[in-house]
């Protein structure tokens, strides 16, 4: 005789399990997701600068935590996960520091973004400058962006979180039949960022490639601005392959983005850009 309710409980389940009666025993156990966006509903916190950690993160005294928008937790993991950031921000102060401001919020998104334009717009001025050629296509990827661009206050965090790779600017030459090859790879999969030309491509079929208003000559030679990540397999692209020339820059992404960010802070300038419709995609 079972005397024990729990152990009762327990053999009655078994019993009807292996008899068949109750096959939910048997089963594979079943979880399910909720996706819950993150924002400061419930505490008032949001970014913080190196000057405004308290009025953007609250405050831990003791076992409460005193959130921004004045509700206090005591007790439990909250006031526990506040004081680990909280502690955090002292060696945080430095990539803190407030170096631009951004009109709007960018977002990059396939198949062209203000977010996207900006960075490989920035990538052929730049290696134009370096090299002082001619550079007529701009090729990045948009797995190299990591992160969006924050509408107002832009900290030095954000650019260097959104540029963390360790890849080298690079020039490369190709003739107009290499690179019609490689819209027409993008064209058959997933299109990249591009720069300096208008894509037009249906049913995954490339349909114009047009480069300073022209479309893309067989036998010419244009100059191509790239990131080392891509020349040779990087998300399936192989731009150096057939090149007629690769010259690979010192530093990194971040070592060109950087500056660039701070010299319009320099001239009183806001991050801003848009989407042009370089892109076009109909399936």
């Amino acid at each position: 005789m079972i005397k024990n309710k729990s152990a009762a409980l327990l053999a009655l389940s078994l019993l009807l399990a292996f008899s068949g009666i109750y096959p939910a025993m048997s089963q594979e156990p079943s979880f399910s997701w909720k996706r819950f966006a993150m924002d400061e509903s419930r505490t008032g916190t949001k970014a913080s600068s190196n000057t405004d950690v308290k009025q953007s993160l609250g405050n831990v005294r003791g076992c409460i935590y005193f959130s921004p928008n004045g509700r206090r937790f005591r007790g439990g993991v909250t006031p526990k996960v506040a004081g680990i950031v909280l502690d955090a921000q002292p060696k945080m102060h430095d990539v803190k520091e407030v170096i631009a401001y951004s009109s709007e919020k960018m977002v990059s998104r396939y198949p062209e973004s203000a977010l996207s334009n900006w960075f490989v717009d920035e990538i052929i001025r730049a290696v134009a400058e370096k090299t002082g050629k001619r550079v007529d296509v701009g090729i990045a990827n948009f797995g190299g962006i990591r992160t969006d661009m924050p509408k107002g206050n832009v900290l030095l965090d954000d650019i260097m979180s959104m540029f963390p790779f360790k890849n080298n600017l690079c020039y490369v030459e190709l003739k107009g039949s290499d690179l019609k090859n490689i819209f027409e790879q993008m064209a058959s999969t997933s299109f990249q960022v591009v720069g300096g030309v208008r894509c037009v491509v249906k049913d995954r079929k490339l349909v114009s490639a047009l480069v300073d208003g022209k479309p893309l000559d067989d036998g010419k030679v244009y100059g191509v601005a790239t990131i080392s990540f891509l020349l040779n397999g990087g998300d399936g692209l192989s731009v150096a392959k057939n090149a007629e020339n690769v010259t690979i820059l010192p530093g990194y992404i971040i070592d060109y983005m950087l500056p660039y960010v701070k010299s319009l802070t320099a001239a009183g300038k806001p991050i801003e850009y848009q989407a042009d419709g370089r892109v076009k995609i109909y399936d």
